[in-house]
């Protein structure tokens, strides 16, 4: 098993992918944290077998409490996944300055945070001969724009730079840092997208938006959780030992192309 003896935090582990991810975790041998705003997340389903703590990741003196538990509990931390996010369906014309501000403080201050207060514990976890992996979500987004998703899109250019500088802070020290850039994913938040003005759908029913995605990709299908967990495993385990400071996208070859439909 890849990832045997290693302890694991995951952020939004009780959503679509934070929950394919823990599954994975635990799979590979790995004591699997998540870490959501509730138990049920955004599937509103049991959560597994992995031990699922509450948190604001927006909320320093919740993520300080979290960490206190893991050190507590396991000594150090391997794995951080900063896998919490949210998305907001609008132009910035139409945007709030408190959405605007809960894009932010969710999707970038959030990962801020949580890579702060574990660092300390990764440390522990590096000095001890150990591979420790911090693995955050960018997006696709963080390239290309989609209409409509002008906040979001935002966001995830902030976490691509912020990747960047810590891999090159803290990989002296032992951490790699790696962030997951994904395309469309089968996740509660894609339908969302589809229900919402941000597709631009133009009045189609969900079925015409969704095979509208799957035809503008390369691979004529959009990704699954599962997809997403699998890359984000190599990252976290020895195999990867030499990979950091990377954006890594996965996305069924949309962004390889010249020109995208706009749905």
């Amino acid at each position: 098993m890849r990832l045997s003896g290693k302890i694991a935090l995951v952020t939004g582990g009780r959503g679509g992918i934070g929950r394919a991810i823990c599954d994975r975790f635990m799979r590979e041998g790995a004591t699997v944290y998540a870490a959501d705003l509730s138990e049920g997340g955004s599937l509103a389903a049991p959560g597994g077998a992995s031990r699922f703590v509450q948190l604001d990741v927006a909320d320093e003196d919740t993520v300080k409490g979290v960490m206190q538990q893991v050190s507590d509990e396991a000594g150090h931390l391997d794995i951080l996944v900063n896998a919490a996010g949210i998305e907001i369906e609008k132009t910035i014309e139409d945007t709030t300055l408190e959405e605007w501000n809960r894009s932010f403080a969710v999707n970038v201050t959030g990962t801020f945070l949580t890579s702060k207060h574990a660092l300390p514990l990764m440390r522990t976890a590096a000095g001890q001969g150990q591979s420790a992996s911090l693995i955050n979500f960018g997006s696709y987004d963080g390239f290309i724009a989609d209409p409509g998703l002008a906040a979001y899109c935002a966001t995830k250019g902030a976490v691509h730079a912020l990747t960047r500088a810590m891999a090159c802070d803290h990989g002296p020290e032992g951490i790699r840092v790696n962030a997951i850039c994904p395309g469309y994913i089968d996740t509660p938040m894609l339908q969302s997208f589809f229900e919402g003005d941000g597709s631009g759908g133009g009045g189609k029913t969900i079925d015409q938006l969704q095979q509208a995605v799957r035809d503008v990709h390369p691979m004529r299908t959009y990704g699954t959780p599962d997809d997403i967990a699998n890359l984000v495993t190599w990252l976290a385990s020895d195999e990867a030992r030499y990979a950091s400071g990377q954006l890594w996208v996965l996305d069924g070859g949309l962004s390889a192309q010249v020109q995208q439909m706009k749905l």
